[in-house]
């Protein structure tokens, strides 16, 4: 029996391929402290490189398979985010000791109030961590339920696609690219932080400009 590890993107892909792809990106896109912990970005990029196959190797997970379950995952996931934020989710964010998940909520409540919902529910996909707790926040915050499952479709099916297909493009033109997956991992994980951190130097800007201010 192999052993799987859900915090690493190899093992997943290994294990259960396209199916681990679906479960994964559900957890990840709605299940708060669950989600906290399992890949997202440094599952989809890696998944669409094995998409691809070389000019003699034949690809070892099946492209539209990937695509189909990410989009799924990351839909469903966000639903079931959305009702766990309507039913308790305040009080099962307040009762959380994670000082993580509750800074994530407070920078999700803050993109929704700065962006609007629409623009938030997008843009918030794209930013690791943030995009776990933000439907929960948003079904917390009473988001109407046709314009949240509009838009968090919108920015699941967006990211979804749009990480396997840059880890296929990479697959295709890259020759023995799959052999360096813990390296792009690493570049994923370092790519996928700069929002958190532009957000953390614009929080800062303005906390020094407030202050001189007064």
């Amino acid at each position: 029996m192999i052993a799987v590890n859900p915090m690493n993107s190899a093992s997943v892909l290994a294990a259960f391929g396209a199916i681990g792809v679906l479960v994964v990106i559900f957890a990840e896109s709605g299940l708060l402290v669950v989600g906290f912990l399992l890949p997202g970005d440094t599952l989809l990029f890696p998944a669409g490189v094995l998409c691809a196959g070389g000019a003699h190797q034949e690809p070892r997970l099946a492209l539209w398979q990937v695509l189909l379950c990410a989009a799924v995952g990351a839909v469903l996931g966000g639903q079931v985010g959305y009702l766990i934020g309507q039913h308790g989710g305040r009080a099962l964010l307040a009762r959380t000791s994670s000082r993580r998940v509750k800074a994530a909520a407070v920078r999700a409540e803050e993109l929704l109030a700065r962006y609007g919902y629409r623009k938030a529910l997008v843009i918030g996909r794209f930013v690791p961590l943030l995009r776990t707790v933000l439907h929960p926040v948003a079904g917390v915050l009473g988001v109407p339920v046709r314009t949240f499952t509009l838009w968090q479709t919108v920015g699941g099916v967006l990211w979804s696609q749009l990480l396997v297909l840059a880890g296929y493009s990479l697959g295709t033109s890259v020759p023995h690219v799959d052999d360096y997956l813990l390296p792009l991992v690493a570049v994923v994980v370092v790519l996928s932080m700069l929002p958190l951190l532009l957000e953390a130097r614009r929080a800062r800007r303005e906390r020094r400009e407030g202050r001189t201010r007064r």
